[in-house]
């Protein structure tokens, strides 16, 4: 299965309350260790949102794109500037280095407005992320996500001359297990179209807002850990190129309970009744504090100096890296084994990069 491209959340008002009462309080510099550690986690890419009624959020955004700017290890990271306000989009992809992401634009005010702001994001060299959204409203169903995303494709690729490269579709990922009957299809509908927009639109990519596809489990972190590690898992095998996660909290498919992760498949797969029979377990889970065993999270520390070495870089765990690599140093006959072994078992580009800088 491929790997999916991390898109850092926290650097978003909207999405990190944390994040949100540092820019209110303009407190930069603590803001962007949040950055940082998006990066330090995993994130391949930055979000950044500053979209709140009691800021002036372009100039905030203006400011903190410049001093990211100035922070190699955050820098080296790509930014997705994130706005429902044009101008916010615009005066941010004037700030950043490199090819940037927009994110996002849709048929919602109609083609005219879709083609001018298309036009512009081409001419600065950026990426953009489409919604699946026209005047009728957002995608719900299968057939509204492909109609939405074909259309919209067609009409950058023709009219505007817009590298299908560069176009990454966001079909709208919702809630499911909500106790609403309508909504319980939502994953598969998503996942279904993904697998359509693929197959029919050459060369577009598949992006969302991974954490929607949880928000009836706010307040119980395991399970939404579950569910958003089962469906990617699903969501990666149609297609899914990146989301907007908190990489430093996803958990891993194959290390999920199985009880667990069976009824958290039953919600993503909408089969009879899979609401009910995964809030029977939720709280059991929500008490642990997390979807991993704890005993197995401290065991993990006896394993051999390799497997630690995996295991540090599957979790992106850091807090051994600097012991861990000189004991590994020291086993081997030269460092390069270390890096052709351990590291690439447990090949993760983010951590593998730190762990190589020892050597």
């Amino acid at each position: 299965m491929k790997a999916l491209v991390n898109i850092g959340e926290r650097a978003n008002v909207t999405g990190s309350a944390r994040f949100k009462r540092l820019i209110k309080e303009e407190k930069f510099d603590e803001a962007l260790e949040v950055a940082r550690q998006q990066v330090e986690n995993g994130a391949q890419i930055i979000d950044v949102n500053m979209d709140e009624g009691l800021l002036d959020s372009k100039a905030v955004m203006i400011k903190f794109l410049n001093m990211v700017a100035t922070e190699p290890d955050i820098a080296k990271a790509p930014i997705m500037v994130d706005s429902s306000k044009w101008e916010i989009l615009e005066a941010g992809l004037k700030c950043i280095q490199g090819k940037g992401i927009v994110n996002s634009i849709s048929l919602k005010e109609g083609e005219e407005n879709f083609l001018r702001q298309a036009k512009l994001i081409k001419r600065y060299g950026a990426a953009v992320i489409i919604m699946a959204f026209d005047k009728q409203g957002q995608a719900d169903t299968k057939a509204r996500k492909i109609e939405i995303c074909t259309r919209s494709y067609h009409v950058l690729t023709e009219q505007v001359g817009f590298p299908p490269e560069d176009i990454i579709f966001d079909p709208n990922i919702f809630a499911v297990a909500t106790g609403i009957d309508e909504h319980n299809n939502y994953a598969v509908d998503f996942i279904e179209a993904i697998r359509e927009i693929k197959k029919t639109l050459p060369y577009a990519m598949i992006s969302g807002g991974v954490s929607n596809v949880s928000f009836s489990f706010r307040g119980n972190n395991p399970v939404r850990e579950a569910i958003h590690s089962v469906f990617l898992y699903y969501a990666i095998k149609a297609g899914m190129d990146m989301g907007i996660v908190n990489a430093g909290q996803l958990a891993i498919y194959e290390d999920l309970p199985k009880e667990l992760r069976e009824r958290v498949e039953e919600v993503i797969l909408n089969s009879d009744d899979a609401t009910d029979r995964l809030l029977e377990i939720a709280d059991k889970y929500k008490a642990g504090g997390s979807t991993q065993d704890n005993k197995q999270e401290a065991a993990w520390r006896d394993e051999p100096v390799g497997k630690r070495l995996e295991y540090a870089l599957v979790k992106g765990i850091t807090d051994y890296i600097d012991a861990d690599t000189e004991e590994a140093r020291l086993e081997a006959e030269r460092p390069l084994h270390v890096i052709e072994g351990s590291l690439m078992n447990g090949n993760q580009w983010g951590q593998t990069q730190l762990i190589c800088s020892r050597f």
